[in-house]
């Protein structure tokens, strides 16, 4: 068997499951005369759809899991593929891999780190502290389901669609003049893939079945209708394969003939078909591969036998939509949405298509359910998805990112169920990473595991110290216990799992050693996730991710041990550990210093961020928290820039999220949905495919919507422009709150909160700072509120209620919600007269030295606006290119504070009226250096500023209003006028800072 590990893989070039291997391109050409079919329609445009077959592409068929049993349907005309997968099928079988040689050499390994001697540190480890293999093993395929029917010659009117909202794979066609279609999917209460086949026309279903893989497998035929594959998994890294394997394929006709012989199904002159499949593995746990395998394929076989197709349909679709249909959301439809995903991809970046954010949202949330079930092995690197023996980074489970990441939409985005898993394997990996700690450590007490596992829970460095000698998986893996305890306060949740967070925070009370020069507690020796800081030596002690991944899990594991009452010494020994640690710095960059010393990454647009684990997944760094780390995030993510693998993408969609920057988070949605990004059956490329792209990019979206981290409920936080109006249900938020909003012109118009726990509620949004409305919706009842803060209000709840939020003051949408087309001024440019920012100029942080605060209000000629709320970098005005902005309202005047360059600019706009009239107008500008000019009336003037140092100069800087007279009736939106589509250099260009509708 092809045995590329991921060693080998580091070695042509990639760097582990976060490096990236070459993408293959693929296109897809839109069809002028293409529109969704019924199917598709009826799903409420939540499926995947194409009009032709997968062919041999992988990436282009369809999956379909029930958490433990997975399938890619390849749905060909001649051909029918089902490449087939059970979550326990793994390369080897038990064993320990933990090196004894590991604690002995540890005072020498920190002496070198100490002395800056990183690269010797670096070889230590890897003679001493490298797991036995020094690799992990390898996810791996069960095999192939393959049915032949014959030539596809003149076949037509093809569709093949996945159902997201059914679980459910369609192929249908036209050959020969019958109508053939197949239906699959995978049951999880069955547990069995269901399929069937029918035609138009009777006896019109023939085709042979056949198993096959590149196991080391045999074939049979165990009854007249049944077929059988009989496999071992493979050998790896010198450990034996041990888990063997059976899976049953079985045919039930209506009409015609059924015959299996030799291992090959016969099916002749059919009505329809129902083909059932079974698989059986022997794994039970890490350390026993004992299980009846045969036993449990054909029990699930019989058993399924039993039932009908539509009562198995029936059941799969009842308890798949328990999952699924918690959460709605509706971003809108535009034509764009016609088209087969593959050509919504390929297109993605240069139309407007809202509805693929939700269908890839959605798509997300499909993954997490069809690979992650209570019970089941979590979703490793593929989901449960792969068709190797070898695959990339051998489809295992990577901690220092990728498990962590396949998760995070699960307590959010309500399927809470799915996380289980998890907390399964923490659990056996606090038994299994003891002995680590001990061996390598010579820790007392506690566990430990590194920066991946596998399906026997190793949790010894492997892959190389560069990449593996990284300390805090564990300690990762074990906040995740603390944070789902926030969203659903189950306190026996906490106390089964509170041994494995004690036991992950004893290893570091035992390890952790001061640093000599500062003087803070630190890990040492450890990494900042495969990220060298000087050229080849990633090596280090105390980085900064590790710092708060032990803030997070000391704070944790003491608040469980408050409230399970349990351990008070051990928790002041946490707090205390806890108050030594490093604290955030920031460095001569303005950047979140990565390491303790202001080092300069030797990869500047490398794709790991991991020192912003602070501003994402944790809640360490926050716009009104910490300011000041606030923005050092803001200039760490400036100097990384946009760019990066799929899963990288996704976690910068989470960052601008919690940056409260939507059109910025949108941004990277935009990035991701390309062709280099996205496969065509919309699995995330690395590349290669890795499910945590999509999984982290559902998450985004979701804290685009609704954020939950600092103990309020904050609406909208990161709304973009693409999405003026809209409504999502059932997001859920920490302190055990189901929401919804709904939207328009990009202000929430209806917030509905039901808590699970009685108590108070703190929510943050906008439009609260008008009259604010709460009702209870089952009586009409008022809740009791308090106002905190301008936008955040306490409110008074019961369990199990339904709240009803509104306000009736009037709110004028901002810049960041009222355009797509922004501008930032701020640039490196120092000549004078340029329009430039970062504090000078024209910024909104210049602007406010004329009386133009960020986030205040200015009143010009009975028109109120609000200035941007930005910081130094961020989008601060549109430029006016002929797009529509979401502003709604009923007045006298349309205003707009705004300003040209390069001279003076005009074009004509277009105010549409909700009655579907229209008007009108022409918008003009002077130039904004030197004024006031003639031809416009000037709202702010200030002195120039010139970079460097904010140089003041006697020259005024302009921005100018503009008063459009209106018909006083209700106004829908507002097409600017087409002037120019980007600022460049000599090309005049319309700056529009503020719009408003008054008088």
């Amino acid at each position: 068997m092809s045995d590329l590990t991921r060693r080998q893989a580091l070695k042509i070039g990639a760097a582990g499951a976060g490096g990236a291997l070459l993408p293959v391109p693929w296109t897809a050409v839109a069809r002028a005369d293409s529109v969704a079919p019924p199917q598709v329609l009826a799903a409420g445009d939540l499926a995947l759809w194409y009009d032709e077959g997968a062919g041999t592409d992988w990436l282009r068929a369809l999956p379909i899991g029930n958490g433990r049993l997975g399938a890619m349907v390849f749905g060909n005309v001649d051909t029918e593929r089902l490449q087939l997968n059970e979550d326990t099928v793994w390369a080897g079988g038990p064993h320990d891999p933990s090196n004894t040689r590991g604690a002995a050499a540890l005072p020498e390994i920190r002496r070198l780190v100490n002395a800056n001697q990183w690269t010797q540190a670096q070889d230590l480890i890897n003679q001493t502290m490298m797991g036995n293999p020094g690799g992990q093993l390898a996810y791996q395929t069960v095999g192939n389901l393959r049915l032949a029917f014959g030539s596809a010659s003149g076949a037509s009117q093809y569709d093949r669609t996945l159902d997201l909202t059914t679980a459910t794979v369609t192929t249908s066609y036209v050959l020969n003049g019958v109508r053939f279609q197949r239906e699959v999917f995978a049951s999880a209460p069955d547990q069995v893939i269901a399929m069937r086949l029918t035609a138009d026309r009777s006896g019109s279903i023939s085709f042979t079945g056949t198993f096959d893989s590149p196991q080391r497998t045999t074939v049979s035929s165990p009854d007249g209708s049944t077929i059988g594959l009989d496999g071992i998994s493979g050998n790896m890294e010198g450990v034996t394969g041990q888990v063997r394997f059976l899976a049953l394929a079985n045919a039930t006709v209506s009409g015609g003939s059924v015959s299996s012989s030799g291992g090959t199904l016969r099916v002749t002159n059919a009505n329809s078909v129902v083909l059932l499949i079974s698989i059986g593995s022997s794994y039970v746990n890490y350390r026993n591969v004992g299980g009846d395998y045969q036993g449990i394929a054909r029990q699930r076989l019989t058993a399924a036998r039993a039932s009908s197709y539509d009562q198995l349909r029936s059941r799969h679709v009842a308890d798949y939509q328990a999952l699924f249909g918690r959460v709605t959301l509706d971003l809108g439809r535009t034509s764009a949405a016609d088209q087969t995903t593959d050509v919504r991809i390929a297109q993605h970046n240069s139309v407007n298509d809202p509805q693929f954010s939700t269908l890839l949202f959605q798509y997300g949330r499909y993954l997490l359910i069809s690979s992650s079930r209570p019970g089941t092995q979590p979703a490793n690197l593929q989901g449960i998805w792969n068709d190797s023996l070898a695959p990339a980074w051998d489809s295992k489970y990577t901690i220092n990112a990728n498990l962590p990441m396949n998760y995070w939409p699960a307590n959010t985005t309500n399927l809470a169920e799915c996380h289980n898993p998890v907390f399964d394997m923490v659990r056996d990996l606090a038994v299994a990473g003891a002995r680590t700690a001990q061996v390598q450590y010579g820790a007392a007490s506690g566990w430990v595991t590194h920066h991946n596992t596998d399906a026997w829970r190793a949790t010894a460095v492997v892959d190389g110290a560069f990449w593996g000698m990284w300390q805090t998986g564990g300690a990762w893996l074990s906040t995740l216990i603390w944070d789902h305890y926030l969203f659903n306060g189950d306190i026996e949740f906490l106390r089964t799992n509170y041994p494995a967070m004690k036991g992950a925070a004893q290893f570091f009370l035992n390890t952790l050693v001061t640093e000599p020069t500062l003087g803070y507690l630190v890990t040492n020796p450890s990494n900042s996730p495969e990220l060298s800081h000087h050229s080849n030596a990633s090596v280090c002690a105390g980085p900064t991710m590790d710092n708060q991944i032990l803030r997070d899990l000391f704070d944790g594991v003491a608040r469980a041990s408050e409230i399970l009452n349990v351990d008070s010494t051990f928790r002041a020994q946490v707090r205390a550990t806890r108050d030594r640690l490093p604290p955030m710095k920031v460095g001569s960059r303005g950047n979140i210093m990565e390491w303790l010393y202001d080092w300069v990454e030797t990869e500047p647009n490398h794709r790991h961020i991991s020192h912003l684990y602070g501003l994402a997944p944790s809640n360490q760094i926050t716009k009104r928290g910490t300011p000041q780390l606030f923005e050092a995030a803001r200039r760490t993510l400036a100097l990384r820039g946009d760019d990066g693998t799929g899963w990288s993408l996704a976690w910068k969609i989470n960052f601008w999220a919690r940056m409260e920057e939507g059109k910025r988070a949108h941004d990277l949605i935009r990035y991701l949905a390309t062709t280099a990004r996205l496969a065509p059956n919309m699995f995330d490329l690395h590349p290669p495919f890795q499910i945590d792209g999509n999984f982290g990019a559902t998450a985004g979206i979701a804290e685009m919507l609704l954020q939950s981290h600092i103990g309020e409920l904050h609406i909208l936080p990161a709304l973009p422009p693409a999405w003026p109006s809209g409504r999502v249900t059932g997001l859920r938020g920490r302190g055990g709150h189901t929401v919804g909003i709904t939207w328009a012109s990009g202000l929430a118009t209806e917030i509905l909160i039901r808590p699970d726990r009685a108590g108070t509620v703190r929510l943050r949004s906008r439009i609260l700072t008008g009259t604010v409305t709460v009702v209870d919706t089952a009586d009409g009842t008022a809740a009791r509120t308090t106002r905190i803060e301008s936008d955040l209000i306490e409110v008074t709840v019961q369990a199990g209620r339904t709240y009803r939020v509104t306000s009736s003051g009037a709110t004028t949408p901002t810049l960041e919600q009222s355009f797509s087309n922004v501008g930032i001024t701020s640039d490196s440019n120092t000549n004078v007269g340029n329009f430039d920012g970062g504090g000078a100029s024209l910024s909104a942080q210049a602007l406010a030295q004329a009386g133009a605060s960020p986030g205040g209000t200015i009143s010009r000629n009975g028109v109120t606006f609000r200035w941007p709320n930005v910081s130094s970098g961020a989008a601060d005005n549109a430029i006016a290119s002929g797009q529509t902005i979401g502003i709604s309202g009923t007045g006298s005047t349309l205003g707009f504070l705004l300003t040209g360059t390069y001279g003076a600019v005009s074009g004509t706009g277009t105010v549409v009226y909700t009655d579907g009239t229209r008007q009108t107008f022409t918008l003009s500008s002077p130039d904004w250096y030197g004024g006031p000019h003639s031809g416009g009336t000037a709202a702010i003037v200030s002195a120039y500023q010139n970079r460097p140092n904010n140089v003041r100069q006697n020259t005024a800087a302009c921005i100018y209003y503009v008063g459009v007279g209106l018909q006083n009736k209700a106004v829908a939106s507002v097409v600017l006028p087409n002037i120019s589509a980007r600022p460049a250099t000599n090309v005049p260009t319309m700056h529009i800072f503020a719009v408003a509708i008054g008088g």
